[in-house]
């Protein structure tokens, strides 16, 4: 599986993007991820347990909120996007 890690997570983990042999959902991925990179990038993609309100998750392109969540089963040729929510105006 194929993780990117876009604007201000890139620099929480330390990469653009990382290949992992992964098979899990996706709230097992985030802990994975959280325990490999530390506790600024847990603090920033997580609110305890559950995914920031900040923070998008894409798998394939389409958004875990329209999928089923953290409860997302994520396979080996999944791709996983990790970002901030955009705002502007």
């Amino acid at each position: 599986m194929k993780v990117k890690f876009l604007s201000d997570i890139r620099d929480c983990a330390g990469v653009r993007e990382e290949t992992l042999k992964f098979s899990g959902t996706v709230g097992e991925l985030l802990l994975h991820l959280s325990h490999k990179y530390g506790n600024t990038f847990r603090k920033t993609v997580l609110t305890g347990d559950q995914v920031s309100d900040r923070i998008v998750i894409l798998v394939n392109g389409r958004n875990i909120a329209y999928l089923n969540g953290t409860d997302t089963v994520l396979g080996e040729e999944d791709e996983v996007s990790i970002f901030p929510v955009l705002s502007g105006g």
